[in-house]
């Protein structure tokens, strides 16, 4: 029923203000309000209490008392706090509109300018759970009706400044548009204050207005005067955003959402994608709002393949530039993939308009990313001072794909204003400029999991928002460099492309501080005397007591008497790889033979750079002192359980389940297919020279790491992710390696998941379990668009229950015929165990009943429920009927459908968050991954200089040299590290695979429990007996992942008190 038209004409003006979709109709709506109510706009909260004094108005009621709650907040001293500060916020963006609202309720004047004159952004953006409670608290849902209702966590861009704007009307904010900022205009004697240079001619009064506080929301391409700015480059990254006409019908708003789905956990749908349209993506999300909003990351290769790019260019801009894009090829391109994306159920997809009245889709590069070195500064001349701060993307570009941008950007919104509140108190410069440094430092770490639970008692104080808040991490002393007395130089950029900030500690320093602890650790045994890094490695005996002596256990000393020089190397080599995690840099040739001394030295310093910080103790070590868990030898065990895995399908019949035979504990076998002199020298693939800086080893060969791609998508291969097929010899990532038994068909499916190496005592691998059975008839290509995806998060007592599961007979019995139903229990209480913390209780084994945690939020929820007429008018979202049938059926036995009338969107936004949480992991886990491979090129050809200049300068001075040399040894720590950390990432991957396969045997599991009983076959029963096979199977191998980060866990544990010991 439609409110009844008011005939007061300020009640009129009210409305039309509440329903204005158009920049221009609030401005003007408002501008009728406040004559209609003979007040001046602008005026600050003055303005904002003759309004409301004035306006007794039913519909506005609500809205005041929301207003009135937040400014009646103590922080604001009752609008009392910064009375006499004048403010500056340049840029009307959802962070900049956000700022001058704080601003405006602690009393501050505060003018706003803007050069755009119409807000006609569609893109959609993601909210954070603090958001949509703060947008709420200032009555969003009065100007938005549809704003966050259900299980919606995100809004478009032009919706929120919409709100926003009205906000800061209310409030008094003084609002220019159509006004440029392009400079400070220092005051020009004392007396005087700061001014800003605008663009075209402003008014007057806008041009003669001084202030005291410059907030910045200009955006990433405008950061003011005397601010650094560091530059973050990854590997070339192409988005795609396109916004398409939602014309609200039923069938499209049936269609779901896609919080994200990401290649590097599920590449059967990329893959699907690919041989459908043959488009190549990274990822892809897709919101509905105003318009049907989809963003994506394309690969240049396909938009090259596909006409989108007419040529390539290295240079981004000219890539990217008007010229070389094909704007109806690239409409196909976005219309292709919405369509794969949503089942083609959004109809005929028509682009909505930009701005400009055209087809509302562009491509952008997000390679490189700018991030300001400090949040604030100070500048005084001629006894004025000037605060300048910086929020949204001229503090911090964000990184589309996480979703942080207007989270952090709020965030960085509220700080800025605390750092005004202390200026207005009188705190000093230094002081005010250390606390908002020490905020900054949070900010890039925040996630709604590292913040305070309560997003209801956020505020302006930082000690409601940050858990770990310590406002003196930076001193006073630490930002004098922020105080100017002077103007200085305009804004540098300072480049990070080396490794993205990360500090690189450990350096293997001098030769001679890497001599002596060579020197240390082989000091006892017989027949070793370390004398130099070239010659005394030649016959393995110090290389073997190297390795024994950073793990005793490995091999014995006794063990190498009698072998010759090239068995001990290579075998120590190998060693070292297999349980050390130390890769090889060069063959057991070279170091027999001295023929790569700069190769040596390299591979040395990798052994000082891990072990340096073991306590020596003289002799051989004891048995107990381990090294730190590695990633790179965790990933390295699992490649060689793969490798096993896959000769014994080959050998075996698959019908038969055997254990594959474990790695004996014994010398192992030098290998002979590398040990040709010179190997190292030469890619094994395209036979061009390896520079040591270059060398990657895999399977006993050396590659350029350009080289080491899969032979069917040329992707980057990585420990754990690729297989060499015997029958051709090439390298294919999992998702192309041919079956064994199978034939090739383009490459859908990908392998079954190799078994994670369990950890054993004595460090070896321990023998891997049985390989998953292949299963007949399924895709494991899941539907990305489900909102329903849940994700299993396994409790103790979960783990406890799969991983007991008998699925053989025992030993000492005779086989008894399996019952028809025992495999469809335990299907049962697999998928009943999935639901424990999704707000469902779970039966036990035994009947006990395990109440889930989420119960609890959803009473607090319940208890809380909001009171105000919009928040109840929240929509229910509808489940698919077979979901809802299971979750039904749940729910029955355990009455929560009666106790909590509102679990089903609980549920649904849950497992909305938690796949929004895995999505943006994955993401920083890619973004990451993309840094490191770019600083690894940068690496390698920095190294190859050095490497040609050592070998080629032949007269240079001895000095000249060694100084070559530290910094080729400096170059291969970095590398190192680097290459570590890119373990841990990928390990970081194997893990969200495995929650995206474990998804997968689920939804297998509910389409059999879903069959009536009677109605199974043999066939259903023998493939359920198999997905819950696969089932327990992936519990064990996460189980190992969970075991592997727990050891970290505890080694960092013990090295930090033992430092501090």
């Amino acid at each position: 029923m439609s409110s009844p038209t008011p005939t007061n004409p300020a009640h009129a003006h009210f409305e039309s203000f509440l329903q204005a979709q158009l920049c221009q109709d609030v401005l003007s709506s408002f501008q009728g309000l406040c004559q209609a109510l003979d007040v001046e706009p602008g005026g600050g909260l003055s303005q904002y209490h003759k309004i409301k004094d004035q306006l007794n108005y039913w519909s506005a009621k609500s809205l005041w008392a929301k207003l009135d709650k937040r400014a009646g907040q103590p922080v604001y001293q009752q609008g009392r706090a910064c009375t006499s500060t004048k403010c500056l916020v340049v840029g009307a963006g959802p962070c900049g509109l956000r700022a001058a609202v704080e601003l405006a309720l602690l009393g501050a004047r505060v003018v706003l300018v803007e050069k755009r004159t119409k807000f006609s952004r569609h893109n959609v953006l993601h909210l954070w759970p603090f958001t949509i409670h703060d947008l709420r608290a200032l009555g969003a849902k009065k100007f938005y009706g549809r704003f966050c209702t259900g299980t919606l966590d995100h809004i478009s861009i032009r919706q929120l400044q919409l709100i926003l704007l009205k906000v800061a009307l209310l409030l008094g904010v003084e609002i220019h548009w159509g006004v440029t900022f392009s400079g400070l205009q220092p005051p020009p004697r004392k007396g005087s204050g700061w001014r800003a240079q605008l663009q075209p001619s402003p008014p007057a009064l806008l041009a003669n207005y001084e202030f005291d506080v410059l907030i910045s929301a200009a955006g990433g391409k405008f950061v003011p005067e005397g601010f650094t700015v560091r530059e973050m480059r990854g590997k070339l990254a192409i988005g795609i955003t396109a916004n398409f006409v939602n014309k609200r019908t039923m069938e499209e708003t049936q269609v779901p959402e896609i919080s994200g789905v990401a290649r590097i956990y599920n590449q059967g749908f990329f893959q699907s994608l690919l041989k459908a349209t043959g488009i190549d993506l990274e990822n892809i999300v897709y919101y509905k709002d105003d318009t049907h909003y989809f963003v994506m990351t394309a690969k240049k290769q396909c938009l090259l393949r596909l006409g989108v790019l007419h040529q390539d260019w290295p240079d981004t801009d000219r890539l990217l530039g008007n010229a070389n894009v094909v704007p109806e090829a690239l409409q196909r391109f976005a219309r292709a993939a919405a369509d794969f994306a949503t089942h083609g159920k959004l109809g005929k997809l028509e682009f909505a308009q930009d701005a400009h009245g055209r087809p509302d889709i562009s491509a952008f590069d997000f390679t490189s990313m700018m991030r300001a070195e400090s949040s604030a500064r100070v500048q005084e001349k001629h006894g004025a001072r000037l605060l300048l701060g910086l929020v949204g993307d001229c503090l911090v570009e964000p990184f589309w794909p996480l979703g942080t941008g207007v989270a952090r950007g709020f965030l960085a919104a509220f700080d800025a204003a605390w750092m005004v509140k202390r200026w207005a108190e009188g705190t000093g410069p230094l002081e005010v400029l250390a606390e908002r440094e020490s905020l900054y430092q949070l900010l890039s770490q925040t996630s709604p999991e590292n913040m305070h639970r309560n997003v209801a008692h956020y505020g302006l104080d930082p000690a409601t928002r940050y858990p770990n808040l310590n406002l003196r991490a930076v001193t006073p002393n630490q930002v004098r460099d922020l105080y100017d007395l002077v103007a200085k130089d305009s804004v540098q950029k300072k480049s990070d492309k080396t490794d993205a900030g990360r500090l690189v500690t450990g350096s293997a320093g001098t030769q001679e501080e890497l001599m002596r602890w060579c020197q240390e650790q082989t000091a006892g045994y017989p027949g070793v005397h370390v004398t130099d890094l070239a010659s005394s490695w030649a016959d393995g005996l110090a290389l073997c007591a190297l390795v024994h002596r950073l793990q005793p256990g490995l091999l014995e000393p006794s063990d190498v008497q009698g072998v010759g020089a090239l068995e001990a190397t290579a075998w120590a080599l190998k060693v070292a790889e297999q349980e050390l995690g130390i890769t090889p840099v060069l063959s057991a040739q070279a170091v027999v033979a001295g023929s790569d001394p700069l190769g040596l030295i390299a591979y040395l310093s990798h052994f000082h750079s891990a072990f340096k910080d073991r306590p020596h103790s003289p002799g051989p070590a004891s048995q107990g002192s381990l090294g730190t868990p590695s990633a790179v030898l965790f990933l390295g065990k699992l490649q060689r359980t793969l490798q096993r895995t896959r000769a014994q399908v080959e050998v075996e019949n698959p019908n038969i389940e055997e254990l594959p035979v474990p790695e004996p504990d014994v010398i192992p076998t030098p290998p002979s297919h590398h040990q040709e002199a010179g190997a190292d020298d030469l890619c094994a693939i395209c036979g061009e020279h390896l520079y040591i800086l270059e060398r990657l080893c895999a399977d006993g060969h050396f590659f350029h790491r350009s080289c080491f791609r899969c032979h069917v998508c040329e992707a980057t291969l990585w420990p754990s992710g690729y297989g060499q097929h015997p029958g051709d010899g090439h390298f294919y990532c999992l998702q192309h390696l041919p079956q064994p038994g199978h034939k090739e068909d383009g490459g859908d499916r990908g392998p079954e998941s190799p078994e994670l190496p369990a950890p054993s005592n004595d460090g070896m691998p321990s023998a891997p379990s049985a390989p998953a059975v292949p299963q007949e008839g399924t895709s494991p290509i899941p539907s990305p668009p489900q909102p329903t995806r849940q994700l299993i998060r396994l409790s103790s007592p979960e783990r406890q229950w799969l991983s007991s599961l008998h699925l053989t007979p025992e030993p000492e019995t005779e086989p008894p015929p399996k019952p028809p139903r025992s495999c469809s229990a335990l299907a049962r209480q697999a998928l009943v165990g999935s639901f424990v913390g999704w707000g469902v209780p779970a039966q036990g084994p035994q009947g006990i009943r395990i109440p889930s945690s989420v119960l609890v939020a959803m009473e607090e929820e319940e208890g809380s429920a909001p009171s105000s007429e919009e928040e109840e008018e929240e929509e229910d979202v509808a489940l698919d009927s077979e979901i809802e049938q299971t979750l039904l059926s749940l729910a029955k036995n355990s009455d929560t459908m009666n106790k909590y009338p509102t679990w089903r969107r609980t549920l649904l936004r849950r497992a909305r968050e938690e796949e929004m949480k895995r999505f943006c992991k994955a993401q920083a886990a890619q973004r990451r991954l993309n840094e490191i491979e770019a600083a690894l090129k940068e690496l390698e050809a920095k190294g190859v200089k050095l490497e040609l200049a050592l070998r080629s300068q032949s007269s240079s001075p001895e000095q000249q040299k060694a100084l070559w040399v530290e910094q080729l040894l400096q170059l291969v720590q970095k590398k190192n590290s680097l290459v570590a950390e890119e373990a841990e990432l990928m390990i970081t991957a194997k893990e969200l695979h495995l929650e995206e396969k474990q998804w997968q045997l689920d939804q297998e599991l509910r389409s059999y429990m879903n069959r009536e009983e009677t109605l199974k076959t043999a066939a259903d029963r023998q493939a359920e007996d198999q997905v819950l096979r696969k089932l327990v199977d992936v519990v064990n191998e996460r189980d190992a992942l969970i075991r592997f980060q727990e050891e970290c866990r505890l080694s960092e544990l013990a090295s930090g008190s033992g430092a501090q010991g």
